[in-house]
C-alpha cells in the first residue's frame, strides 16, 4: 500500500491532536536546527544547505510518508557519502546524484521494494552505522580541538596524520567550549529528556564565545551570513554523460535513504505500537530527495533520533513533521543572522555526541554474543566503511551476508540423507 499516512490520520483529526502535533513539531524543530547546520558543515557543504534540506525534505517526507510520526531531513549517515561526492564531482554533482536517487526511490516504491529491507543482513547495517559514526567523530576533531588545518582529507588513513601534524595549533578556548557543550548535552538529556537540550547546549557554548570575545571560529567567521530566504527551484544538469558518471553515487544515496528511513519507521512502530507502510515511505523519500535537489539541498531521509524525539514530545500524526519544517522555515526567514553566532566547537561537540549515539554502544555486548559469522560480517563492513569506501562496504557486506544466509539454509536442507533401500 502506497497511500500516505496523512490521508488516513486526517479522517479522525481533532484540535487536541493538533495541539499535540504543534508542541511536538516545535520541539523537534529546535533539535533539528543545529543538527541540520552541523551535518551540512561536516558534509563539506554550506550550512544553509542543511536548513533547506530540513525544510523541503522534512515537509515532503511527512506529507507523503507511510509513517504517522516519521521526521525527515539531513542525517549523519549521509555525511560520508555527501563529502565524497562533493570532493569528487562538486556540489552540482551531489545535487544531480540526489535528484537521480529520488527517481530510483520512487521506482522502488512503485515496485514494492520496501519489503526487501528484510534481506539486508542486520550485521551489515550495524557495521556501516558504527563505521560512519567513527568517520563523523574523526571529521570533527579539528573543530573540537581548535586545530588549524587548511583542508582535512576525506580519506580516514590520510586524515589522521594531517590532524596529528596540526597538534601544535591546539586551542584551549575551542576545546573548553566543545567540552562544556558536550557535558551540557549529556546532562540535559539525562535530567530533562523531553526538553530540546541540544539547541540550549549549543546556544550556551556559543554565548560564552560571544560574551567573552574568545578567539573561536563561528558560523559567521567561517561562512559569512546565512541566507534569510529560500532559493528558487531549478533543475540540475541532466546531460547523459553526467548522469552516467553519477549513477553509482545515486544508487548509494537511494540505498542509504531507503534503508535508514525504513529502519527509522520500524523503530517508530515499536514505540507507538503502529504499522508503517514501507512502499509509501520509499515513495516519500523519492519525492523528498527530488524536492531537496530542486532547491539545491542535501539528500534527505527519515531520522531515527528526531523521530524518537517527536514521539516523546507527543507527536501523533504527520502534521507534527509539517509543523517542524514550517518552524525551521520561520527561523530561517526571521532569525538567520543569529545563527552566525553559533560556535564551531559547539557544533562539533553536537556531532560527536550524534556519532556516539549512532554506534549504539548499549548493543555492543549483544553483538559480541551473536554468531561468529555475524560478528565477522559486522567487523568486515565496519573496516571497509572506515578504511575503503561506503559503496564497497555495502556491496561486499550484503553479498557476503546473503552468501552466509544461503549456506546456513543449505546446511539445514542437506542435513537429511537418503536411507538405504
Amino acid at each position: 500500500m502506497r497511500q500516505p499516512k496523512i490521508l488516513t490520520t486526517m479522517k479522525t483529526y481533532s484540535w487536541p491532536l493538533f495541539v499535540s502535533d504543534l508542541l511536538a513539531g516545535a520541539t523537534v524543530a529546535m533539535v533539528a536546527l543545529p543538527l541540520s547546520l552541523a551535518i551540512a558543515i561536516a558534509s563539506g557543504a554550506d550550512p544553509a544547505k542543511g536548513i533547506i534540506t530540513a525544510i523541503v525534505g522534512g515537509f515532503l517526507i511527512s506529507l507523503f510518508g507511510g509513517s504517522r510520526v516519521q521526521i525527515g531531513g539531513p542525517t549523519g549517515a549521509f555525511i560520508v557519502v555527501v563529502f565524497g561526492v562533493i570532493a569528487q564531482h562538486g556540489y552540482d554533482g551531489l545535487v544531480l546524484a540526489t535528484f537521480m536517487a529520488g527517481i530510483i526511490l520512487i521506482i522502488a516504491g512503485y515496485f514494492r521494494a520496501g519489503n526487501l529491507i528484510a534481506f539486508v543482513p542486520e550485521a551489515v547495517i550495524n557495521g556501516f552505522t558504527i563505521g560512519i559514526g567513527i568517520i563523523i567523530a574523526t571529521s570533527q576533531l579539528s573543530d573540537f580541538l581548535g586545530l588549524r588545518v587548511a583542508e582535512v582529507p576525506a580519506d580516514f588513513l590520510e586524515k589522521i596524520p594531517v590532524l596529528w601534524e596540526a597538534r601544535a595549533s591546539f586551542s584551549l578556548p575551542s576545546f573548553g567550549i566543545a567540552v562544556m557543550t558536550l557535558i551540557l548535552i549529556v546532562l540535559l538529556r539525562r535530567l530533562f529528556p523531553r526538553f530540546p537540550g541540544l539547541i540550549l547546549a549549543v546556544g550556551v557554548g556559543s554565548a560564552f564565545v560571544a560574551l567573552m570575545a574568545l578567539p573561536v571560529d563561528t558560523l559567521y567567521s567561517r561562512f559569512g551570513d546565512l541566507p534569510n530566504q529560500m532559493p528558487w527551484p531549478e533543475l540540475p544538469d541532466l546531460s547523459p554523460s553526467r548522469m552516467i558518471e553519477l549513477l553509482p553515487s545515486a544508487f548509494v544515496i537511494a540505498f542509504l535513504a531507503g534503508v535508514e528511513s525504513l529502519l527509522s519507521a520500524m523503530v517508530a512502530d515499536k514505540m507507538i505500537e503502529g504499522q508503517h507502510r514501507p512502499n509509501a515511505e520509499l515513495t516519500a523519500q523519492g519525492i523528498a530527495n527530488i524536492g531537496s535537489a530542486l532547491f539545491t539541498g542535501l539528500p534527505a531521509t527519515g531520522a531515527i533520533a528526531r523521530t524518537a524525539t517527536n514521539i516523546k514530545a507527543g507527536g501523533k500524526t504527520p502534521v507534527a513533521g509539517l509543523v517542524h519544517a514550517a518552524i525551521i522555515l520561520l527561523v530561517m526567514l526571521l532569525a538567520a543572522p543569529l545563527a552566525g553566532y553559533l560556535a564551531m566547537p559547539a557544533l562539533a561537540a553536537l556531532l560527536i555526541i550524534t556519532a556516539w549515539n549512532m554506534t549504539e554502544p548499549h548493543k555492543w555486548r549483544e553483538y559480541a554474543r551473536g554468531r561468529k559469522s555475524d560478528i565477522l560480517l559486522l567487523l568486515l563492513t565496519l573496516v571497509l566503511t572506515v578504511l575503503v569506501d561506503l559503496t564497497v562496504a555495502i556491496g561486499v557486506g550484503v553479498s557476503v551476508g546473503l552468501a552466509l544466509r544461503l549456506s546456513r539454509r543449505k546446511a539445514v536442507e542437506t542435513d537429511w540423507s537418503e536411507p538405504d533401500r
